[in-house]
This record gives C-alpha cells, sequence and structure tokens, in this order.
C-alpha cells in the first residue's frame, strides 16, 4: 500500500502585536504539507527595507514564500527555495547594504512538512516551538523556547539592576542596545548560531527532528511570546496548554497572557526585556 502523507486540519490560530502601537513582527502559514510560524527579531538598528519594520518584512515574506514552495515535496527543499528567494527579494528590495549583521533581518522559525507514513520532518531556528500531543502519549517538545529561559531571566533582571529600573522598562532600552547588537552580530556565522535571515546559507543550517504524527496528533505551533505562558510565566506545562488551547481556543489564552504582562509592565515579578512580545499561535490536527 502507498504511504500516504498527513495533512493539517486548523482548528484554531492568531497572531497579536506585543504593542498595539507597534507593527506585528510574527508570522504563520499553513499551506499544503506545511505549517509555520515565523517571529522576526526586533531590529537593532536603521530601517533597510519598505513597510512597517525589517522584521516584519522578513517574517511575512517567509510565510508568503513557503505557501508558494509547499509543493516542493519536503520541507529542506522548499527552506532553501526560501532562503533564496528571501536573499533575492533583499538584495532588490534593500534601502542599502547593512554595515553590521546586527542591522540584517533575522527570524526564528518552525516548521512542519509531512511525509508518508505518518510522519513529520521539523526544521527550525531559534526559539519558536512545536507541542506534539499524539493520542495517547506523552507530550513531545520541539524546539528550544523552553531551553535557556533562567538565564535570559537573570540577565534582564541584572540589566534592571544596574540601570535602578525594571528590566523591561523603556528607559533600559538605551542602555542594552550595545549588547543586544553584539549577540546578534555573531549570528549566522560560520562556527555560531544561526537564524532565517536573507541569506541562502542559512537553509542548511537549520535543526531538525523528525515527528511521529499518526492521525489526530494535535500540534500547537508557536513563537515564544506566546509559550511565555510556559515557559516564562509557569501558568500552565507545557501539556496543560495545549489542553487548554484545544478545549477553550486560543483567545482566552492571550488574554491571559496580557493580563499577567500588563500588571507587570517593567518587569519586575517576571525579568524580560519587553513587557509584550508578539504572539503567535497555531492550533493543528493531523489527518
Amino acid at each position: 500500500m502507498p504511504s500516504v502523507n498527513p495533512t493539517f486540519e486548523i482548528l484554531d490560530s492568531l497572531t497579536a502585536p506585543g504593542n498595539p502601537d507597534r507593527p506585528n513582527d510574527d508570522a504563520w502559514c499553513v499551506a499544503g504539507q506545511l505549517a509555520a510560524v515565523i517571529d522576526g527579531a526586533t531590529g537593532l538598528g536603521g530601517a533597510l527595507l519598505p513597510g512597517e519594520s525589517d522584521a516584519a518584512w522578513l517574517a511575512h515574506r517567509a510565510a508568503e514564500r513557503l505557501t508558494v514552495r509547499t509543493g516542493l515535496g519536503d520541507a529542506r527543499s522548499a527552506l532553501a527555495a526560501v532562503a533564496a528567494d528571501l536573499e533575492s527579494d533583499f538584495l532588490r528590495e534593500r534601502i542599502r547594504p547593512p554595515v553590521e549583521m546586527y542591522e540584517t533581518p533575522l527570524a526564528s522559525l518552525m516548521l512542519l512538512g509531512a511525509r508518508g507514513d505518518a510522519w513529520l520532518d521539523a526544521l527550525w531556528f531559534g526559539d519558536c516551538c512545536a507541542l506534539v500531543q499524539r493520542p495517547g502519549e506523552a507530550l513531545q517538545i520541539v524546539g528550544h523556547a523552553f531551553d535557556g529561559k533562567t538565564g535570559e531571566a537573570q540577565r534582564a533582571a541584572r540589566h534592571g539592576r544596574e540601570s535602578g529600573a525594571g528590566p523591561a522598562a523603556k528607559a533600559n532600552w538605551e542602555q542594552m542596545l550595545p549588547a543586544l547588537r553584539e549577540h546578534r552580530n555573531r549570528l549566522n556565522q560560520p562556527s555560531g548560531r544561526w537564524v532565517l535571515a536573507p541569506d541562502a546559507r542559512c537553509a542548511e543550517m537549520a535543526q531538525s527532528a523528525e515527528i511521529a504524527a499518526p492521525a489526530g496528533t494535535v500540534i500547537l505551533l508557536a513563537s515564544d511570546g506566546f509559550l511565555a505562558l510556559s515557559s516564562d510565566y509557569g501558568r500552565y506545562d507545557p501539556a496543560d496548554l495545549v489542553a487548554a488551547a484545544h478545549e477553550q481556543g486560543l483567545a482566552p489564552l492571550l488574554a491571559e497572557l496580557r493580563a499577567i504582562e500588563q500588571a507587570d509592565p517593567d518587569g519586575l515579578t517576571y525579568p524580560r526585556y519587553k513587557t509584550s512580545d508578539d504572539a503567535t499561535a497555531v492550533l493543528l490536527r493531523v489527518l
């Protein structure tokens, strides 16, 4: 009997900016046998591209290109084609070349591609994540949204103490900018950590995993801004977060997330660099 590729049913979805007065640098897409969430990294320099922000350009262009490239047959080939598209588009549309790496638009990504015999290929950069709940099994976490959060919170708290304000206070941004730029400059170097960029080379550097996904598997595909309900604020363990999304929908969870953040706007209770991050989530069922 020939193998049958899984397909995705969208149960729910949302994407929301962290600040309603700023662009949403997240994007998502589900097309054919591909599903993805993209989280554009907040810009640290002047704009290089038309549009609301360079990060939004990258995230939304990547989602558009993935939708077009869904027929290529596998996730790695689709990502390679999209990365090449992004590089070509960036070179054509940019106002000027970046002076340093920190000016280049970058993003985290979680990409799922269906293949035969009830399996998915996962490719990712950064801290977008897939929470995979197979029927009758323990939850599988794919990605790194839950890794390193303690260290990140400690760094944010230290910056807050040094400035005399909470780490998410607006007054801290200029003080933190040199360190953030230095970190960004080390990305996508031969021996360093890679993220999605308008650079065809990045596709080969994506981390990968094979995921068993029989029919009925439920997947919460999300950016770290949404997953903060679990990873940063501890309101749900990952399995309970998937269950809550399935039972009540994503909108109440977003409302709960924003209520926590607005009660702690400067990051004194939950040390972080922004009051609220862009949040994107897509709840899928495998058919």
